[in-house]
């Protein structure tokens, strides 16, 4: 498993009450998963999830991806989903075992010996279109949109996903990256609130003016 690559801890998601645009902005769906660092290199793939843990269940999952990567040298980060029939994230599915299991991954953090944490995010979007030209089961590239983010809120919404994501165009990644998540009102599953709540109980983040909305 990849020993020599740095140990990154993800930006965490910060709520916001509701959607808005902006230029400066991207806007992303909010998949329903587990949040996970991909860790690839020449000996394999490792996926380390936000409360520290590597994925040992993913075993199968790590194999594929390899075979993916490839070998190549890369951290991304992303979401660990199961797919249902209609290849859309079922988060229960991915609870209980059942599901195509699928890394969805939104940033490249890392890629062949290069610390492309200080890129700004857009650069970081273009070089991860450039590892992942294609979408190759089991790893895909999260759908993005800039500028529009009532328009993929409101598309969010009518597929029945958790929210949508927002993060500026011009930002590094690290600790004081800031993205927010517009959570959909009518989304319901139960196990998820009760693994967010558990989550958020070990963070403490302190109230950070959002965009102008």
């Amino acid at each position: 498993m990849p020993t020599s690559l740095p140990d990154i801890d993800p930006v965490v998601l910060l709520p916001f009450a509701k959607p808005f645009d902006g230029s400066e902005w991207i806007f992303e769906p909010k998949y329903d998963g587990f949040r996970g660092l991909l860790y690839s290199s020449a000996t394999g793939c490792e996926i380390r999830s936000t409360p520290g843990h590597r994925g040992e269940r993913f075993a199968d999952l790590r194999r594929r991806l390899a075979d993916v990567l490839a070998g190549r040298e890369a951290i991304l980060d992303g979401q660990i989903v199961a797919l249902d029939r209609s290849g859309k994230p079922a988060f229960r599915d991915l609870l209980h075992g059942r599901g195509r299991l699928a890394f969805a991954a939104f940033d490249l953090l890392w890629l062949d010996g290069a610390d492309l944490r200080a890129v700004p995010l857009a650069d970081r979007k273009q070089r991860l279109a450039g590892l992942l030209p294609a979408d190759t089961a089991p790893l895909y590239k999260v759908f993005t949109l800039q500028e529009h983010g009532h328009a993929l809120h409101e598309a969010a919404r009518r597929l029945e996903l958790e929210g949508t994501v927002a993060k500026r165009t011009a930002d590094g990644y690290g600790t004081e990256t800031i993205w927010y998540v517009v959570r959909n009102p009518a989304y319901r599953q139960p196990e998820l609130a009760q693994l967010e709540r558990a989550r958020w109980r070990t963070r403490v983040s302190s109230p950070t003016p959002g965009p102008d909305a």
